[in-house]
């Protein structure tokens, strides 16, 4: 249990560094076709959560990742904090105290869902699921090599470029949000990578 804690507190820290370390250029990302604010609101949110990372590393995985989520909701303004939020504490509802990898990735895709439902989007919309989606797609289809999903994602990330907004504050800017990285994708991309990071650490 005790190094269960201790991998939940190195997962969130690794987390939090990365948002913190990219929030001013998720800030410029969404300055380009957003509310500009998606790196301030995600940092102030993971803040949040650091704070009370010693109250939520000790509890079992499924309470850990909806306690997350929940913080996110209440912390992280516009729409990033309800979506993100919803992928957490969907995690953490799906998952069993004790996950398997078979768990893991039958969560991921059950939060995935979550999001998607939740944002009204598909894969495509130039959102966060342009990179959910792929990661959970490699995953289902067995590999959980680390390096090759933490490349998937910014892979990923990268090929909201060319994609034509359909979803969220950017869908108001048509053809003009070409040519721009979605934020959401590139803050999911990095967590993943902080994540994928960690997880080689302790393999």
């Amino acid at each position: 249990m005790k190094q269960d804690a201790e991998l939940r507190q190195a997962l969130l820290a690794a987390i939090v560094k990365v948002i913190e370390e990219h929030a001013d250029e998720l800030t410029s990302l969404d300055q380009a076709i957003g509310d500009g604010d998606h790196g301030i609101n995600m940092k102030r949110g993971f803040e949040a959560v650091a704070a009370d990372a010693a109250t939520l590393t000790v509890k079992p995985w499924p309470d850990f990742l909806k306690g997350v989520g929940m913080t996110l909701v209440m912390k992280v303004g516009g729409a990033s904090g309800p979506l993100f939020g919803t992928l957490f504490m969907t995690l953490g509802k799906e998952l069993p105290p004790e996950p398997t990898a078979v768990d893991l990735v039958k969560a991921f895709r059950a939060a995935i869902a979550a999001v998607q439902s939740r944002g009204k989007a598909e894969a495509g919309h130039k959102t966060m699921l342009d990179v959910l989606i792929p990661v959970a797609e490699q995953l289902e289809g067995g590999n959980l090599e680390l390096d090759a999903l933490s490349a998937k994602a910014h892979a990923a990330s990268e090929a909201t470029k060319p994609l034509k907004a359909i979803r969220g504050r950017a869908s108001f800017l048509g053809d003009r949000s070409i040519g721009h990285m979605d934020p959401g994708a590139r803050s999911s991309a990095l967590m993943i990578g902080a994540v994928a990071n960690v997880l080689k650490e302790v393999a």
